[in-house]
């Protein structure tokens, strides 16, 4: 009897002992948000940016992040903003209300701006591809850019325009969003600094798609190149529409025209257009390279601008977790500006305002509707 009840106690000391175990290792279901247009006519980019946090989530989820001795289980909650700022306001307070730690977006500017009180009232860090240069000086603790600013691309295009292209003339046109009015605001003052004279200053809205009248009244101005400061649905027709009213001039765009959705748009016509991306051309790193060959069996299609930046987005989060050993927002806030991280598509590293300190860019062109880095 005595050896029986040995063997009882010893059963049930292991029981024990297993269930601390499990209790230990129990997974803590960490929320993350994402705000992006996922819906109408910036889809294509939106779906990107959700991909790439999604791959990102599920490579973490396989590996295992353990903080304060729990093993971490990420769960995305992803939010379509539509890229309209009212409802980017209302998914920012739904993501709050959810719980979520942390916020990869939005991808608008004009989404980011008014959003970003919201998750500053609530003290959730956000990781924004916003470019607006008003997103970081607002003096918001909670604010992370993970992409160039308009005042890289911007400048970035219009130093390429004077130096590479020779232009002496420009005209403008921007849709009236702070990214695209933000955008071409920086490319007029870079231009003009580099000795390019604006001819003409242009104005659309983010849903037009006939600039035949504009482009009638830049032909007589006759400008070396025309900036657009809006996104691939108009980029693609406008291009098609300079040719069809046989303008010589370059087109020249920042992140959103640079896309692989503006060279199946435009086709051919794709050719005379040249963008700027925040980081460096993944075609021309081993890392760059497996991502997009993972991304496209994964999701049979290509990679655009910032699925990339959204995946090493939330691998910085789970860094900056890791070494606060916390997922509290909070303490996430107080890690993410001492945290340096190598990503795919660069260094991330950020200044006092939340800026992305040495953020690299590639100048494209598109040959045969498909992207080509030029610088």
């Amino acid at each position: 009897m005595k050896n029986k009840n040995q063997s009882v106690a010893c059963l049930l000391a292991l029981a024990i002992a297993a269930s601390a175990v499990s209790v230990a290792q129990a997974d803590q279901v960490v929320k993350i948000g994402l705000s992006s247009p996922l819906t109408g006519p910036q889809a294509v980019s939106g779906k990107d940016n959700e991909n790439g946090v999604r791959m990102a989530l599920d490579e973490l989820n396989q590996k295992g992040v353990v903080v304060g001795g729990e093993k971490l289980q990420f769960e995305l909650i992803s939010e379509d903003d539509q890229g309209d700022p009212r409802v980017g306001v209302q998914i920012a307070q739904k993501l709050v209300d959810e719980g979520v730690v942390a916020v990869l977006g939005p991808y608008n500017s004009g989404v980011a701006l008014p959003a970003s009180a919201v998750y500053k009232r609530a003290g959730v860090p956000i990781l924004s591809v916003a470019s607006n240069p008003a997103l970081t000086t607002q003096g918001f603790a909670n604010v992370f850019r993970i992409g160039a600013s308009d005042a890289q691309l911007g400048g970035t295009m219009a130093n390429y325009a004077a130096k590479k292209l020779n232009a002496k003339t420009a005209a403008v046109i921007d849709d009236r969003t702070a990214y695209g009015q933000g955008l071409a605001e920086e490319f007029s003052k870079e231009a003009e600094r580099q000795g390019i004279k604006i001819i003409a200053q242009e104005y659309t809205s983010s849903s037009a798609t006939d600039f035949l009248a504009i482009l009638g009244s830049i032909k007589i101005k006759k400008p070396d190149v025309i900036f657009l400061g809006g996104y691939a649905a108009q980029g693609a027709p406008l291009v098609k529409q300079m040719r069809q009213r046989q303008l010589p001039a370059k087109l020249l765009g920042g992140d959103s025209i640079c896309t692989p959705d503006m060279g199946r748009l435009a086709g051919p016509d794709a050719s005379v257009v040249y963008c700027a991306q925040g980081g460096i051309a993944l075609d021309s790193m081993e890392k760059g390279r497996a991502f997009t060959k993972t991304y496209k069996e994964r999701f049979n299609s290509d990679t655009q601008v910032y699925g990339v930046s959204f995946y090493d987005g939330m691998m910085l989060l789970a860094e900056a977790m890791v070494k606060a050993d916390s997922t509290d927002s909070q303490d996430l806030l107080k890690q993410l500006p001492k945290t340096q991280y190598q990503g795919i598509a660069g260094e991330y590293r950020f200044d006092e305002k939340g800026d992305l300190t040495g953020a690299p860019s590639t100048v494209y062109t598109f040959e045969n509707g498909q992207l080509k880095v030029v610088q």
